[in-house]
């Protein structure tokens, strides 16, 4: 089984970079689980469509992004990518083409190629402004997505191993 772990996020744009720390720090806080075999992480600035051949032969995948919901700055969710349109509606993306276009696309004119299981792990952001540092409220929750991203990772491979 393969399990592709994604931070997508843009530096350089406030809490935007919020995904691709939260995996860069679940890299060094759980180096056994990410150095795994089984284990392929990315990290993507605005990966676009691009996102699709990034989650290509995995089984399932986790992508860890920065989310615009109205909730409080440094909030986590964990979402199916089934519900990702509904909870993302009219938020848009700083990325442009978007993690809910670009699965909604994906499910429609290459579903095959799509992991069986796509979980998002969303950060709430506070600003995402140019040239902005991170929000102290989601700089707060970093080492919590590390966790969440850990937890997620060991109940896939709980599930796929039953």
């Amino acid at each position: 089984m393969i399990i592709t772990v994604i931070g997508i996020g843009q530096r350089l744009r406030g809490d935007d970079e919020a995904g691709l720390e939260a995996v860069a720090l679940w890299q060094n806080k759980y180096p056994a689980a990410a150095g795994s075999a089984s284990i392929r992480v990315e990290l993507a600035e605005s990966p676009g469509i691009g996102l699709l051949a990034l989650m290509e032969n995995a089984q399932a995948a986790i992508l860890v992004d920065a989310v615009m919901s109205g909730a409080q700055p440094g909030t986590l969710v964990c979402l199916r990518h089934t519900d990702l349109a509904a909870y993302l509606e009219g938020t848009g993306s700083a990325h442009g083409w978007g993690v809910s276009e670009t699965l909604a696309l994906g499910a429609k004119i290459s579903p095959q190629t799509l992991p069986q299981t796509i979980l998002i792990i969303g950060i709430e952001a506070g600003q995402v402004n140019l040239g902005q540092a991170f929000s102290p409220q989601v700089s707060a929750a970093l080492d919590k997505a590390a966790d969440l991203i850990q937890e997620t990772v060991q109940s896939l491979f709980d599930t796929y191993e039953k």
